[in-house]
């Protein structure tokens, strides 16, 4: 073989081995290629399947790519967004705000972190956290950024409604208290550790217990946590313990909060504190049952409790004691001290009275100077009698009040339960009216109620119909009882008495009706018929030639009238004929001490008119030198009482003399009632005593008879010295 033939064999030799080293190197680089490939698409894939909006962007923020959830926000597909910047997709404020974030990014040269608002055209929001990282070229220049963004506007909201929850719990104004499922504290907010006091380290890992008063009864949290249990959720009122040992009351709701299963896992407490409004509501329920002046029960809260009493009586078989207790003489002392001296004495026999009941017993004011005791567990009737007494003494002890020493008495009516078996409302009646009995027989006394009583005082409502009908009917008559001076024989004037010229029973004196009506409007109504029908009689006389005074008796309710002056000014102007001297009119020294400055003001008013007054029944009641010094009336009747026995008696006669002493001294007229004969009209005479009237004078008559009597008396001359 020669040389080129050789050197042709090499080189096919060697391009042979040159062909299958460049298709080994081909395959190799086909093989490569296609693992690249395949690595590419599989990081692409895995760009694309994750949910944030990851980009690469260059210097300038032209987007270079993007996966698959940038093109679903975009709404186009990625090469579509290569090449553009932000302002091609969002609005320029928005793009304005991105491109700017960018710069920053890229100036820092390190990963930045940052939160922001995206605002859709349609007004729409979302948060955007973004994350991006710098990327520079071999010379350490920066080129671009990727980065990669997330939706997170619904942990946002999360976070929000967490942080709200926060500041709610914080800054509620309720006390909140968060347990486990078997009540150990998790969590108390800054409300709960002022109302309770515990702070927050010494509530945690305590349980409820530790603010337990002793107000609620283990039956209370039975049912609290059988509600609880039942229906996930308890609310109502409880009292806790403060720190501090003192009790608040709250206003609670309690909560069971559940997991999926339904299982109980906390319980949520709201509390607030109405410790004031329920202060607050126990004083306006003292208000609405107890007297504001003396402390005492009112009307409200008595009748309450007498229901409850009545009840009790029948279940144990005890007897219950309703007692109505009135003041004598009160009112008296508001117009002569003050009402604030007047409140200070209710206050004082209050308290004593109080003092004087057993405990469990109850005393109530129902109105002025009138109360209601409640005495129950009574086996027997006698058995509160001694608790009467016991009221009767705190009523009438001397009680000093402003250097002035006051002393009371009371009239005390009761009735029994279930003896008296009646409703509430009528043994209060029943006791009430038993009091008036007890004022009717002297005061300063108890009366109890029995069924025979009560038909007596049905028979009184009867009796004041019939007094009323007849005064309508014109039934009532005067009679008249001459005055003389037993000296001169001079007929001086006339008492008229009131008759009932009754239709069936007859002629009826005054103690047959006028105790009936006493302290009655009918007691008015007959005193004013007396003295109009008087002064129509003082005119009938005169015309017929006698001229001659009539006294009329006043009545204690008639003339305290508050307008009694007035009335007898307008009777006086339609009298205007008669001179008001010929009318004089009496008043019982016990009608005059029950309010000595007001009588002696309208006795002073009446007087200027020129009507004359007299003292009737003087020395019988309780009058002082002081009250008769001023009372201003003109003439002092000595009761017929102490003269009828005069003659017999020393202590009567005493007693008549004295009453012409003080007549004397005072500079007033006497006149000497229930002269029966010739020896007490000497025996009076004697002692300066001129003036009389009686029955060894002349009989009440009727006023047609006046004029022959008069007439008889002169020319007889009988009395005469």
């Amino acid at each position: 073989m020669n040389q080129l033939e050789q050197a042709k064999a090499e080189l096919e030799s060697l391009n042979a081995e040159l062909e299958s080293r460049v298709k080994a190197r081909t395959d190799a680089l086909a093989d490569s290629n296609e693992q690249i490939q395949t690595e590419k698409k599989l990081l692409r894939d895995l760009i694309n399947n994750i949910p944030d909006y990851i980009f690469i962007k260059d210097a300038d923020s032209v987007y270079l790519a993007c996966n698959t959830a940038m093109e679903n926000y975009f709404g186009v597909p990625e090469s579509e967004i290569v090449g553009k910047t932000d302002f091609a997709f969002v609005d320029a404020t928005t793009a304005e705000f991105f491109r700017q974030r960018d710069k920053e990014a890229m100036a820092s040269s390190s990963i930045s972190v940052n939160e922001e608002l995206i605002t859709y055209p349609d007004g729409q929001q979302f948060y955007l956290e973004t994350i991006k990282v710098p990327f520079k070229d071999d010379q350490q220049r920066i080129r671009g950024l990727i980065g990669v963004g997330r939706n997170i506007t619904e942990r946002k909201q999360a976070d929000q409604k967490l942080e709200l929850a926060a500041k709610v719990f914080s800054h509620a104004r309720e006390g909140i208290m968060i347990t486990d499922a078997s009540g150990t504290i998790l969590d108390v907010n800054d409300t709960f550790t002022r109302i309770t006091g515990y702070s927050h380290k010494e509530a945690v890992g305590q349980n409820p217990r530790l603010f337990k008063s002793n107000h609620q009864s283990p039956e209370f949290y039975s049912v609290m946590w059988s509600t609880l249990l039942e229906k996930g959720h308890w609310y109502g009122e409880i009292w806790n313990r403060h720190k501090n040992g003192s009790e608040y009351a709250e206003m609670i709701t309690i909560s069971a909060v559940t997991n999926t299963l339904g299982q109980v896992q906390n319980y949520v407490a709201l509390f607030t504190d109405i410790t004031l409004i329920k202060e607050h509501q126990q004083e306006l329920e003292h208000i609405a049952h107890y007297d504001a002046l003396t402390g005492l029960p009112n009307r409200v809260l008595l009748t309450d409790r007498l229901h409850q009493a009545m009840l009790r009586s029948k279940r144990c078989n005890h007897s219950l004691a309703v007692v109505y207790l009135d003041l004598d003489g009160f009112k008296s002392v508001n117009d002569n001290y003050g009402h604030q001296v007047g409140d200070d004495l209710l206050m004082a026999i209050s308290k004593r009275m109080k003092i004087a009941l057993r405990e469990g017993d109850t005393l109530a004011r129902i109105g002025g100077d009138e109360f209601v005791a409640l005495l129950v567990d009574l086996e027997q009737v006698t058995n509160c009698e001694q608790i009467l007494e016991r009221l009767l003494q705190a009523a009438s002890s001397l009680i000093t009040l402003e250097n002035s020493e006051l002393q009371l008495s009371a009239s005390i009516g009761v009735t029994v339960y279930p003896q008296d078996d009646v409703d509430a409302d009528q043994l209060i009646r029943h006791a009430d009216q038993s009091m008036y009995i007890a004022k009717q027989e002297g005061k300063n006394r108890f009366h109890i109620f029995d069924i025979s009583q009560d038909v007596a005082i049905k028979s009184k409502q009867a009796s004041l119909e019939n007094i009323n009908r007849a005064l309508v009917e014109r039934e009532f008559i005067l009679h008249y009882q001459p005055k003389v001076n037993i000296n001169s024989g001079q007929v001086i004037g006339a008492e008229a008495l009131i008759r009932w010229q009754h239709p069936e029973r007859g002629l009826l004196s005054p103690a047959d009706f006028l105790p009936i009506i006493e302290n009655h409007p009918l007691a008015v109504q007959l005193g004013e018929w007396v003295i109009n029908t008087a002064l129509t009689q003082i005119r009938e006389w005169q015309s017929a030639g006698l001229h001659i005074p009539i006294s009329v008796n006043i009545g204690a309710k008639q003339f305290q009238q508050a307008d009694f002056v007035e009335r007898m000014t307008a009777l006086l102007a339609f009298y205007s004929d008669i001179q008001p001297g010929y009318l004089e009119l009496e008043v019982l020294e016990t009608s005059a001490l029950e309010d000595l400055s007001a009588i002696a003001e309208k006795i002073k008013a009446c007087r200027e008119m020129g009507i004359r007054f007299a003292l009737d029944d003087f020395g019988t009641g309780f009058c002082s030198l002081t009250y008769l010094r001023h009372l201003p009336v003109d003439v002092l009747k000595i009761d017929q009482s102490f003269v009828r026995d005069m003659l017999e008696d020393p202590d009567d006669l005493a007693i008549v003399k004295g009453v012409i002493g003080l007549a004397n001294t005072f500079s007033r007229q006497v006149i000497a009632e229930g002269v029966e004969s010739i020896s007490h009209a000497n025996m009076l005479v004697s002692m300066g005593c001129e003036l009389a009237q009686g029955y060894g004078i002349a009989l009440p008559m009727p006023a047609e008879q006046m004029l022959y009597w008069v007439n008889k008396w002169h020319s007889e001359g009988r009395w005469k010295a």
